[in-house]
């Protein structure tokens, strides 16, 4: 069965706004890797400040895999430089001010019924 990872980032008011954006702009990267199955961005209602990056992946490995190359390559490379508040090439300022990885496995799942 599949794994899950779940990010949970604290994310100020004011910054919310921001980090939607750049979620909303990513290249989209994960989309094309192997193994990937899922992903959303869940912003939170009521109680908390942080938002959930929740993605599935067909195993750990693919997940590192991911972690190791896209993933890496996109957050090391600046992007994002011309957006407000960052210079041509300056790396912008982080909408989260905190964060903390989940990791489960899926141990059973639904789909709705077919009619």
């Amino acid at each position: 069965m599949s794994i899950v990872k779940i990010n949970a980032l604290t994310v100020p008011a004011e910054q919310r706004e921001v980090l939607e954006r750049r979620f909303a702009s990513r290249a989209g990267a994960v989309e094309g890797s192997d193994g990937f199955e899922w992903f959303e961005l869940l912003r939170p209602v009521e109680g908390t400040d942080q938002y959930l990056v929740y993605t599935r992946w067909r195993s750990e490995e693919d997940f590192q895999a991911w972690m190791e190359g896209p993933m890496k390559a996109a957050h090391q490379g600046g992007q994002g430089g011309g957006e407000a508040g960052g210079a041509a090439g300056e790396r912008p300022k982080p909408a989260a001010s905190g964060s903390s990885v989940w990791s489960f496995e899926v141990v059973q799942q639904a789909a709705p019924k077919q009619a």
